[in-house]
This record gives structure tokens, C-alpha cells and sequence, in this order.
């Protein structure tokens, strides 16, 4: 069972860095520069990512099949919160607070959308993976909402600063809870066929570009300085401690395997790209983003596998 569940998972998981490899190829043969990059991340997270998002729960979210929705925002807040708590226990490595801080974001934010839109994609039935889509944007609610607030403020963080409310409100944030609101208002049956359809053909533009900018993103990193320690430390906290823990706690509680292949699949990912693009837009000294965000991808080739392997192989889930 382990081993067709590796086969199966490693199959999804190559699908998606091929999809990498091109926008990795993308940047390196110089067919896109640095602002061009810049605009591609941008298209996806202000336009077709939301967009997705907007049409997806339109089309398919209903409270009466989902009663406990407001569960999956929570859960993304606590999978963070855990991730920061152990994130904690590996500080000693540095005295530096800005190396201490790159640390903790490196570890508490994962490519909480990217990869697993293409994985859900790859590896499940498309009854399941349409299921699995709304729990994602649900979960990407909560998660958007600390990553664009507090991820931002912990990357910047300076004692004269302070936290910016607003930025909680940001593109995939106004989609899910515009999205949300049309469905309970049952306002969204009213949108019409001609007006929907081609929102829903931007929005699937989402999974391959997304993946050409994190490949593109990948790329573009420049390293003028190891951290040999520190990014050892945070590959096995994000890439095999998490994750474990994760097996371990959907085990003791006995969770849904669709629930708990989501748990999984955030607590396996490797750390966002975002967090080189918030270090770039903010002009932060990078101590360990970038060498983090690249190891802890090219790493979680091998470790997502082994970990969704392991879940299926545990599960009913097929």
C-alpha cells in the first residue's frame, strides 16, 4: 500500500515541478527579468488567483453541504501558531534577532496555495479534488490573513513599527470573503452564464502560472552567504518534524481523511516564496529567506512524497 501510494503521489508531485522547471527555466534564459517575474506574481496573486477563488466558491461552495466551514480559516491559524511554537525550541542558533525572526517565518509560512491546487489536482479524483479545492480556499481565508499581516510584520519587524491593520485585507482575502457573502445571500445563482464563464477560464489560468512563479521565483534567488546551520534547522522542523506531527495528531484524533490530508499536505509544504518576494519589496537584509525558500523546496521533493505516501498508506483515502 505505502509503495502505490509513493508511486501515485510522486507522479502528482513531479507534474507539478515540471510545471516549475519551466518558469526555473523561464528566468535563467533571461525570457523574463526580475520586473517581469514581479508581474507574473502579481497577476496571479491580485487577479487570477482571487478570481479562481471567487468562482470556485460560487459555483461549488454551499453552507448546507459545509456546515462547519468556519472551521477550516481556524485551522490554518493553528497550524501556524503550532508551527511558530515549534519554531521556538530551535532558536539558539543564532543571537541575531533579524536571523531569529527569518527563521520563524521560514518555518511557520508554507506554499499554503501553489503547490497543493496542482497536488489536489494531480493525485485525487476530480470528485474529491473539487471538494478538496473548497477546503483550500477556505483555509487560504485565515492563512492570507496572517501571512500578508503578520508574516509582513515579522520579516520588517523594528521596534518605531507598527502592525497595519489593512493589510489583512488583500486580493485572495476580498475574493473568499466576497465569495462567501454572494453564497449566503444566495446572490449568486444570479450571475450570469456569459459573465461567469470567462472569470472561471482567468481563474484556471492560476495553477500553471502559479507554478512558473515559484520555479521563476526559485531562480531568481541569489545567495551571498551560507547559513549551513540555520537552514539544516529549518529543513527538519518544516520538512520532517511538522509533517510527523501532523500524522501523529490526525492519527490520535481520528480526523476525515479529506481533513486530514489537508493538515498534511500544509504541514509537508516547503516555505512560501512570498516571504523573498516580502524581503524584496521591503529592502530587508536576507539573511535566510531565500537560501531557505530554495533548499526547502528542492528538499521537499523527496519529503512530500514520503509524507502524503504515509498518510494514504494510513488512510482510506484512495
Amino acid at each position: 500500500m505505502f509503495f502505490e501510494a509513493f508511486k501515485a503521489t510522486i507522479v502528482g508531485v513531479g507534474q507539478s515541478f515540471i510545471l516549475g522547471a519551466i518558469g526555473y527555466l523561464i528566468i535563467k534564459r533571461n525570457f523574463l527579468g526580475a520586473e517581469g517575474l514581479n508581474a507574473l506574481s502579481r497577476l496571479v496573486i491580485e487577479i487570477t488567483l482571487p478570481l479562481l477563488i471567487f468562482c470556485r466558491l460560487i459555483r461549488d461552495f454551499d453552507p448546507g453541504l459545509y456546515p462547519q466551514w468556519w472551521i477550516f480559516p481556524l485551522l490554518s491559524i493553528a497550524i501556524t501558531l503550532l508551527a511558530l511554537a515549534v519554531g521556538f525550541i530551535f532558536l539558539g542558533f543564532s543571537r541575531k534577532t533579524q536571523e531569529k525572526l527569518q527563521f520563524l517565518s521560514l518555518v511557520s509560512f508554507q506554499n499554503s496555495g501553489y503547490l497543493p491546487l496542482v497536488l489536489f489536482a494531480s493525485i485525487l479524483p476530480k470528485d474529491k479534488a473539487d471538494v478538496m479545492f473548497i477546503y483550500l480556499f477556505l483555509f487560504l481565508l485565515g492563512f492570507n490573513l496572517l501571512m500578508f499581516s503578520f508574516g509582513t510584520y515579522l520579516l520588517t519587524y523594528s521596534k518605531s513599527k507598527k502592525f497595519d491593520w489593512w493589510s489583512m485585507l488583500n486580493p485572495p482575502v476580498i475574493a473568499t470573503l466576497a465569495g462567501l457573502l454572494l453564497v449566503f445571500l444566495g446572490a449568486g445563482k444570479f450571475i450570469p452564464g456569459f459573465v461567469l464563464k470567462p472569470l472561471e477560464m482567468a481563474g484556471d489560468c492560476t495553477l500553471p502560472l502559479a507554478t512558473f512563479v515559484v520555479g521563476g521565483n526559485i531562480a531568481a534567488i541569489r545567495c551571498a552567504r551560507s547559513y549551513n546551520k540555520a537552514i539544516a534547522l529549518m529543513s527538519l522542523v518544516k520538512l520532517v518534524i511538522l509533517p510527523g506531527l501532523g500524522l501523529w495528531l490526525v492519527y490520535q484524533f481520528k480526523l476525515p481523511d479529506l481533513v486530514g490530508l489537508l493538515i498534511i499536505m500544509q504541514l509537508a509544504m516547503p516555505p512560501a516564496t512570498n516571504l523573498s518576494v516580502i524581503v524584496s519589496q521591503y529592502k530587508q537584509e536576507d539573511c535566510l529567506i531565500s537560501q531557505g525558500v530554495f533548499y526547502g523546496n528542492i528538499l521537499s521533493i523527496l519529503t512530500i512524497p514520503l509524507f502524503l505516501s504515509l498518510y494514504f498508506a494510513v488512510s482510506m483515502l484512495k
